[in-house]
């Protein structure tokens, strides 16, 4: 193979490529916001930056033909950018090299860089997630068990409204639960094509409108000390994102998932209920003895964006999912649009003052920029390669957590 002078331009090329094909559960959210960053495209963004996302407001069904004007109450969701990358060094004499060699110094950059982002993205699903499935962490390795996680969780995204836009759906597994799996799924039937592609891949091809990934950055969660059946609701009529309770006998750390006494989901469209109760999820750690237990979503009753039947009921306890100080795997299912992920230009210096070069290179709304200085010292050109990236949970009702032991 023929060698290639290595430019930026290239390394950025090469870069933005391979990284593209590195991502998993990132490959799969939502990037519609970039044309939001446009303005800001030639200044570019700094680190630490928070970019506001709209929510789209929500009407409630007048009956009737006397008109009801409704206030519009639009919402915003913060993602904050924040900068990393991976810095490699060209001697002289690897100025040149072939493309295969090129590719492959790239390649082992890059890859620290894909698995932080991702690693970010899956970490952020763990702790807004509260919709979460199969509380004893079973792992699915037979047909049934299999077919119940995913329809359970297709179904729970059915009754938040998730569209059923083909593609739009993925499962993002631990490396177990994606062996289970297969396992589990093992003659079923599929096209040949499919079974050759799965059994090459050894990953779960697309199934019940599910697209599958498996990545070993799926976050942990463990339970605190707190027993499954926690201390009582102390007060009625209460509703926001802080439940007042009788003062708890453990420890209950931040991701935990809980239900409350006679509080049961409500369809985001037609407020009635879906019959399943509802879960929060807790969002800041919480010692033994707290009495306020912080909880997300907010409990909504009435309105527009009403999302339970009604308060919990005063008097009854409410009930943790899983096991108290047990670990969990947070296996995600998810429409695109549940998570954002933003990856935007950053500010570039000028050729000069130590500078050798810089480039700048985006694709599909991926972008990351390649800037090259010196070191007379030990005669390299140094190559940093530079993402500036943010996480937000747009839309965390569009998700539901699989857990696993």
């Amino acid at each position: 193979m023929s060698n290639v002078l290595v430019t930026n331009s290239i390394v950025a090329k090469t870069s933005l490529a391979i990284l593209k094909n590195m991502l998993t559960f990132s490959a799969n959210v939502n990037r519609d916001f970039e044309s939001e960053f446009k303005s800001n495209m030639e200044r570019g963004y700094n680190p630490g930056q928070t970019i506001q996302i709209k929510r789209p407001p929500r009407y409630t069904y007048r009956a009737g033909r006397v008109a009801v004007p409704q206030a519009t109450v639009e919402s915003t969701i913060p993602l904050t950018l924040s900068q990393g990358g991976c810095d490699i060094a060209f001697t002289s004499a690897e100025r040149t090299l072939s493309l295969s060699k090129l590719e492959e110094k790239i390649a082992a950059a890059i890859a620290p860089v894909a698995n932080e982002i991702d690693r970010q993205g899956l970490q952020l699903a763990h702790y807004a997630t509260w919709n979460t499935m199969n509380p004893t962490g079973v792992l699915p390795t037979s047909q049934s068990l299999a077919i119940q996680a995913l329809t359970d969780l297709n179904a729970r995204l059915d009754e938040n409204a998730a569209p059923r836009i083909k593609g739009q759906r993925t499962f993002i597994s631990a490396p177990r639960v994606n062996g289970s799996m297969i396992q589990g799924m093992a003659g079923m039937f599929n096209s040949s094509e499919a079974l050759d592609k799965q059994f090459n891949s050894g990953i779960l091809v697309p199934s019940f409108g599910l697209k599958m990934g498996m990545d070993q950055n799926v976050d942990t969660h463990t339970n605190g000390t707190q027993v499954v059946t926690g201390t009582a609701i102390a007060g009625a009529g209460q509703t926001g994102s802080n439940i007042t309770v009788a003062a708890t006998g453990g420890t209950i750390t931040r991701g935990t998932v809980i239900s409350l006494p006679g509080v049961f989901a409500v369809n985001p469209q037609s407020r009635v209920s879906t019959g399943v109760l509802a879960q929060f999820v807790i969002t800041a750690d919480l010692p033994a003895g707290a009495t306020v237990l912080p909880v997300s979503p907010a409990l909504v009753t009435s309105g527009a964006f009403q999302n339970v039947t009604q308060s919990p009921t005063n008097g009854a306890n409410f009930l943790i999912v899983g096991a108290a100080s047990t670990s969990y795997q947070t296996n995600i299912a998810y429409h695109k649009d549940a998570f954002t992920l933003a990856m935007v230009p950053m500010w570039a210096p000028e050729n000069g003052k130590g500078v050798m070069g810089v480039h700048q290179e985006s694709s599909d709304g991926f972008t990351l920029k390649v800037t090259e200085f010196y070191d007379g010292t030990n005669d390299a050109a140094i190559t940093r390669i530079d993402v500036l990236f943010g996480w937000a949970a747009t839309y965390p009702e569009l998700s539901a957590k699989y857990y696993s032991v």
